[in-house]
């Protein structure tokens, strides 16, 4: 949601997830300056205490805020102009992250949702919105309904796969059909 003129307007929908078998993804995990669900605004700076002090490897990637389903390892995490933006990697080992890629790719699951201690903030007592200058990041979920609308997965690294003609198909499929008719006694004429 976003907040404009004391009204909260519905944040823009997000857009289409690419997904591959690779399973490296990104996107923004929070807003800057966006109510989220409980009326909570993120200022930017608010991660930077943090993020110096745990790094990505300090922070857990997590299935729905869930403590004993972790399903994965952040790459990056680093604020920028436009909120916390990051980069995660979920670990096909884990039975858990698999289902979590399959729903990805099937457009079910896209969100994002951060776990965290208010360090610094303050309400404001007209609007009831709190604005949030510090918190302790502790973890960062990939989550079926972010507490921010925009808080979303963008894009998945696509799984390298080398270009093939349609010329080397085609002697594939050739080289097969002489393979089969060998098989069967016809020849390869």
């Amino acid at each position: 949601m976003q907040i404009m003129e004391g009204a909260i307007a519905p944040a823009a929908p997000p857009a289409p997830l690419t997904v591959s078998d690779a399973g490296v993804f990104s996107g923004y995990a929070a807003l800057f300056g966006v109510a989220d669900l409980g009326r909570d605004i993120l200022m930017p700076g608010a991660f930077t205490a943090t993020l110096r002090q745990r790094g990505a490897a300090g922070i857990k990637l997590l299935y729905q805020h869930e403590p004993a389903e972790p399903i994965g390892r952040w790459l990056e995490i680093v604020e920028d102009g436009r909120g916390l933006k990051v980069r995660g990697e979920l670990m096909p080992d884990l039975a858990r992250a698999r289902e979590v890629l399959s729903l990805m790719k099937a457009g079910v699951l896209d969100g994002l949702s951060i776990g965290f201690r208010t360090v610094r903030g303050k309400r404001d007592p007209r609007t009831g919105i709190r604005r949030l200058n510090e918190v302790d990041l502790w973890e960062i979920s990939v989550v079926t309904f972010p507490m921010q609308e925009g808080a979303r997965i963008d894009a998945m690294k696509r799984a390298h796969v080398p270009a093939v003609s349609s010329g080397a198909r085609l002697r594939r499929v050739a080289r097969r059909m002489r393979l089969d008719a060998l098989m069967r006694g016809q020849g390869a004429d």
